[in-house]
């Protein structure tokens, strides 16, 4: 079987998968949003569980962000982030 005849087949066998987390403007705006939170992180006195507990999310979700794990996070939740460490910015 030629390499060709074995990329259609699997290709007839696993179609490729829509989402919506790979629309490209929905991704530069959750990046844009990560650098801000992570610069306004750096520069808290907060630690990632008080973070966390003022903007009403889980603690892996500070881990998640500060790995650049972004498929992990909405942008609801970056805005909420956001907002919860400019309310603390000096």
């Amino acid at each position: 079987m030629s390499t060709a005849r074995a990329t259609a087949t699997a290709d007839q066998l696993d179609p490729p998968r829509s989402s919506p987390d790979l629309d490209v403007r929905e991704l530069e705006k959750r990046t844009r949003l990560m650098r801000i939170i992570t610069r306004l992180i750096a520069v808290s006195d907060l630690g990632s569980r008080e973070i966390a507990r003022r903007a009403g999310l889980p603690v892996q979700k500070i881990s998640d962000l500060l790995a650049g794990r972004l498929e992990h996070l909405g942008v609801d939740e970056l805005h909420a982030l956001r907002r919860t460490l400019e309310l603390e910015a000096p």
